[in-house]
């Protein structure tokens, strides 16, 4: 197993558990899916796997369609957000090891 992840990033929840905790159905949560909102991992035999992470991402989903947000425009925003992380992270990485060098 890889400790290296955290707990809230580990994709073992199944959709029927993230329905109950969130309150969506099946058909909203693959719509999210399919929308490229949420990206579940699959098993072998094609079940959805899900993360805490994933959870509290399909809740702030939930409440900014409730708000009248379209999807296309939440899609933009988180592929806004993974750059900014991805971007945070290449700037950490890149001052860590040229400060210990």
């Amino acid at each position: 197993m890889d400790n290296s992840q955290s707990y809230r990033e580990k994709k073992v929840i199944g959709i029927g558990t993230v329905t109950e905790i969130t309150g969506l159905s099946n058909r909203k949560i693959r719509y999210y899916e399919m929308r490229k909102l949420i990206f579940p991992d699959r098993t072998p035999s094609g079940t959805r796997k899900y993360s805490f992470s994933d959870i509290e991402r399909l809740m702030e989903i939930a409440e900014k369609i409730e708000d009248g947000v379209q999807t296309h425009e939440i899609r933009k925003d988180i592929v806004k957000k993974e750059k900014h992380q991805m971007i945070k992270g290449q700037l950490n990485s890149h001052f860590h090891t040229n400060r210990y060098s």
